[in-house]
C-alpha cells in the first residue's frame, strides 16, 4: 500500500475488535473523526473504515476479483472429494466417513453460519493447522501448531495466495516479504509503527484502549513533552492498578497523560485505589440510538432455549403486557405451549428481517433467559431505547442495565412493570437512569476531546 500525502493528525488505536471497540470507534466517528482505525490482533471481519494491521501489508482483498466477495457459507470450504461438511447453528465440522477431520468456527452472528476459522486435525484428533477467512471468503491467514499443540507460526496471504508476512509465535519475529524485499521486524509494536509511518502518522496523537501492544506503541513513538496520547480503559474492575498504568499515573509515560474509563465499576475502583482524578477520568460511549421508545405494551425476549426465569408466571400476571419471544432455532413444547395465551408471540427459526421489526416494534427488553445471549440481543435493545429488565442469575450484559433495573424475583420484576406501563413520564425517567448506568454521551463530548 501506498503511503498517504498528508500527515495524519489523530489515530484510533485497537487491540482487538469486540463490542467495546466497535463503540468507541463509533463514538469517535460520530463525533467527526476521520483519521486512520487500526487493530492490531486480526480476526478478518471488520468494518470497512478500519485497518487490520496485518492484513494491511498483504493487499486489498476488496478489490474486484481479488476473492469471491463475499464471506464463505460453512458447507462452501474446499474438502477431499467424499469428505463430508456438517453445521448447526454454533458451529460445523469436516468428516471422513466417521473420523472427524476439521472443525469449523463461524464469525458472529453465528446464525449466519459464515465461516471464520476452520481447525484441521490429524489422526490423533490435534489440531496441526488452522485456515483464517475474511469478510471477503478469501483465505488471508494460517496458522502452524507444534508437535505440543502450541502455536508455532502464522502465514498472511496476498489476495492471489502468495505467502507475505509470517509472524513466529516463539521468537517474536515477523518476517515482511513485499514487492522483493524482505525486512525482518522484531515485535508487533515494530509492525504496527511500521504502518503508522507509511500512513503519515507517526508525529499524531494516539488513542489507544489497551495496555499491551498499542501503549508499547505510544511509548515508542516520538516524543515531544506534551503527553497527549489518550488510554480508554475498557476493562472489568480489579483488585489493583495494572503496572503500566502505573506509569501513566505516575507521570513516567514518554506520551500519554490522560486516562478515560468507560465502565463505572473500573472508574469507581481505580479511584478507590487511590488514582489521581485528575488523570482518570469517566467517559462512556456515544451509542448510536436506532429509534426513540415509543411507550408501548410489547416487551421482548430472545433466547435460544426454552429456559426463561419464570416467563409463563409473568405472562399470566401481566395480562397488558405482550410478550414476544423470539429464537434462531426451534423451540420446544415448553415454549410453544404458551401460544395459548393471547399475550404471546412467537417466533422460532427467526429472520433475520423480522427479528429487527421486533426490536422496532418493542418497548421492553426481558433479558430472562438462561444459556447464552443471541442477535447482542441487549445491545440491541439498547439501541433501540427498549427498557432493559432482568433477574441476577440471567443477565447478559450488567453494563447496558441499570442497577434498579434488576431483580431477585418475578413478583418484584412484575410490580415494576405495573408501575411503568401506560405511564410515559416513569417510562422516561427509568430510560434516564439507563442510559446514566450505561455512561451514554453526547458525540459532543468526544468531538471536544478531538479538539483539545
Amino acid at each position: 500500500m501506498e503511503s498517504r500525502d498528508r500527515a495524519v493528525k489523530d489515530v484510533l488505536l485497537l487491540d482487538n475488535y469486540g463490542e467495546e471497540s466497535d463503540l468507541l470507534r463509533q463514538s469517535f466517528r460520530r463525533a467527526g473523526f476521520d483519521g486512520p482505525v487500526i487493530v492490531i490482533e486480526d480476526d478478518g471481519f471488520f468494518p470497512d473504515d478500519v485497518i487490520p494491521a496485518y492484513q494491511y501489508f498483504c493487499g486489498n482483498f476488496s478489490a474486484a476479483g481479488a476473492a469471491p466477495g463475499r464471506p464463505r457459507y460453512f458447507n462452501q470450504i474446499r474438502v477431499p472429494d467424499y469428505w463430508e461438511i456438517s453445521g448447526t447453528g454454533t458451529g460445523g465440522k469436516v468428516q471422513d466417513l466417521n473420523k472427524e477431520r476439521g472443525r469449523i468456527f463461524y464469525a458472529e452472528p453465528k446464525q449466519k453460519r459464515l465461516v471464520k476459522v476452520v481447525d484441521w486435525l490429524d489422526e490423533g484428533g490435534t489440531v496441526r493447522v488452522s485456515d483464517h477467512y475474511n469478510r471477503y471468503g478469501a483465505l488471508y491467514a494460517r496458522t502452524f501448531f507444534g508437535r505440543d499443540a502450541k502455536r508455532f507460526c502464522k502465514a498472511y496471504f496476498d489476495p492471489d495466495g502468495r505467502e507475505v508476512l509470517v509472524e513466529n509465535y516463539v521468537t517474536h519475529d515477523i518476517i515482511l516479504n513485499r514487492e522483493g524485499k524482505v525486512c525482518i521486524m522484531r515485535s508487533k509494536t515494530e509492525l504496527v509503527i511500521r504502518l503508522l509511518e507509511e500512513l503519515g502518522a507517526a508525529e499524531s496523537r494516539i488513542f489507544f484502549n489497551s495496555l499491551s501492544t498499542p501503549f508499547f506503541v505510544s511509548e515508542r513513538m516520538a516524543a515531544d513533552g506534551r503527553k497527549r496520547d489518550v488510554l480508554f480503559w475498557q476493562e472489568e474492575a480489579r483488585d489493583d492498578i495494572p503496572g503500566n498504568m502505573q506509569i501513566i499515573l505516575e507521570g513516567r509515560s514518554n506520551r500519554t497523560g490522560c486516562i478515560y474509563v468507560q465502565k463505572r465499576a473500573s472508574y469507581e475502583k481505580l479511584t478507590a485505589l487511590g488514582a489521581s482524578a485528575r488523570l482518570v477520568k469517566p467517559l462512556g460511549f456515544a451509542y448510536p440510538f436506532a429509534r426513540r421508545n415509543t411507550h408501548g405494551n410489547e416487551a421482548l425476549i430472545c433466547t435460544n432455549s426454552d429456559r426463561i426465569e419464570s416467563c409463563e408466571w409473568l405472562v399470566r400476571a401481566l395480562p397488558e403486557l405482550h410478550f414476544h419471544i423470539a429464537a434462531v432455532t426451534e423451540m420446544s413444547s415448553k415454549l410453544t405451549d404458551l401460544s395459548v395465551y393471547e399475550n404471546v408471540s412467537l417466533y422460532p427459526g427467526i429472520r433475520p428481517g423480522m427479528a429487527d421489526e421486533l426490536f422496532d416494534l418493542c418497548d421492553y427488553y426481558l433479558d430472562i433467559n438462561y444459556e447464552a445471549e443471541i442477535l447482542s440481543a441487549v445491545r440491541q435493545a439498547f439501541a433501540h431505547d427498549q427498557l432493559i429488565l432482568g433477574f441476577k442469575g440471567t443477565l447478559h450484559n450488567r453494563n447496558l442495565t441499570a442497577p434498579e433495573h434488576i431483580f431477585e424475583k418475578a413478583e418484584e420484576l412484575a410490580a415494576f412493570l405495573k408501575g411503568v406501563i401506560g405511564n410515559d413520564a416513569a417510562i422516561d425517567s427509568q430510560l434516564e437512569l439507563q442510559k446514566r448506568a450505561a455512561m451514554a454521551e453526547s458525540p459532543d463530548v468526544y468531538a471536544d476531546l478531538l479538539e483539545q
